[in-house]
């Protein structure tokens, strides 16, 4: 297959097709990130690699938001595509010495990691799951104005603003808990009308310290991707301990990798507390991990991983959270 590397951007995409992978010989193209792009990138790689988009393998970074809809639209078109982790790539361009960051020099990097890593193809999410996780987006969103709004309305108030500024928060307010409201109302609604999600979050919910937040985000990311476990499901959270040790003298602190999305970490932050006093599983690991000398911190860390590979077996089981007598960190 001709391997693509198309670096992401929020409005362009750069494209290399590698026609010679010993000589590292490519064509490259810089196309908008949009629709008529995605069909100039398909005909360009196609033109160049002679072949039909079936012939494509197409590697692109996960970089929030913006690779989803060029990923999809590739997809559809009938080209293989692989979503790799940014931290995997940086780790690959250090191995070949490229110390340059362009746009047109990473989707290189990206066509050659293809060719000699070979990564996995991506399946896109079902529908049912697209559709939610944009509403989950769309109210987080609401939920940061809805923050910021307040913020803004205490400083008016402590700096006695005058009354227009306040009324005028009041009401910016008034209207973003109305807009949350509603989200709440289409995102309840769009589960209940697809029973294998309905499904997902009772058993999601029967799990001690996950709320409807955490349940809705962890159903999205667990049903987003095929992780072959759910070690590898905590790692791409970022919850797999890094080790520093070198030798007999060197011996840091563990800590967390931190790769993936943040937000969904200070969710599972916000669990692990509950769970350390409610979970029977997670509360017994918190309680060796310090009775072993372990941080606070480190054992929390742990706590959520634990959440995590929870979350993973009760939806590949089907079945309803029970406590476990053997506790694995």
């Amino acid at each position: 297959m001709w391997k693509v590397g198309v670096d992401v951007s929020k409005k362009k995409l750069d494209a290399a097709v590698l026609i010679d992978p010993e000589r590292v010989k490519v064509r490259t193209k810089g196309v908008a990130n949009t629709p008529s792009g995605f069909e100039q990138l398909i005909a360009f790689a196609c033109r160049h690699g002679r072949c039909a988009p079936e012939a494509l393998h197409v590697v692109m970074e996960a970089t929030g938001v913006y690779h989803e809809a060029a990923a999809l639209a590739l997809y559809r078109a009938g080209a293989t595509v692989s979503v790799v982790n940014p931290a995997q790539l940086r780790d690959f361009a250090k191995g070949l010495a490229v110390r340059t960051k362009t746009d047109a020099k990473d989707s290189v990097v990206l066509a050659r990691y293809g060719h000699l890593a070979k990564p996995k193809a991506w399946t896109p999410p079902p529908e049912a799951v697209l559709a939610l996780k944009s509403l989950i987006r769309r109210i987080e969103a609401i939920e940061t104005d809805i923050r910021r709004e307040k913020n803004r309305l205490e400083k008016a108030e402590v700096a006695n603003a005058p009354v227009p500024v306040r009324e005028s928060l009041d009401k910016s307010l008034a209207f973003l808990e109305a807009q949350k409201a509603e989200l709440e109302r289409l995102i309840d609604d769009h589960i209940d009308r697809h029973p294998e999600l309905k499904e997902d979050q009772a058993l999601l919910r029967s799990i001690p310290a996950i709320g409807p937040k955490v349940a809705r985000r962890m159903m999205t990311l667990l049903r987003s991707r095929n992780f072959k476990d759910a070690t590898q499901a905590a790692a791409f959270t970022g919850l797999v301990p890094v080790h520093h040790q070198s030798g007999e003298s060197v011996r840091g602190p563990s800590r967390l990798s931190k790769n993936g999305d943040a937000s969904l970490r200070r969710l599972l932050y916000m669990a692990a507390v509950v769970a350390i006093r409610h979970n029977p599983d997670v509360r017994a690991l918190y309680q060796r991990l310090r009775a072993g000398g372990k941080s606070k911190m480190s054992a929390l860390g742990a706590a959520m991983r634990k959440l995590v590979h929870i979350c993973y077996g009760v939806l590949k089981h089907q079945r309803p959270y029970q406590p476990q007598n053997t506790l694995n960190a």
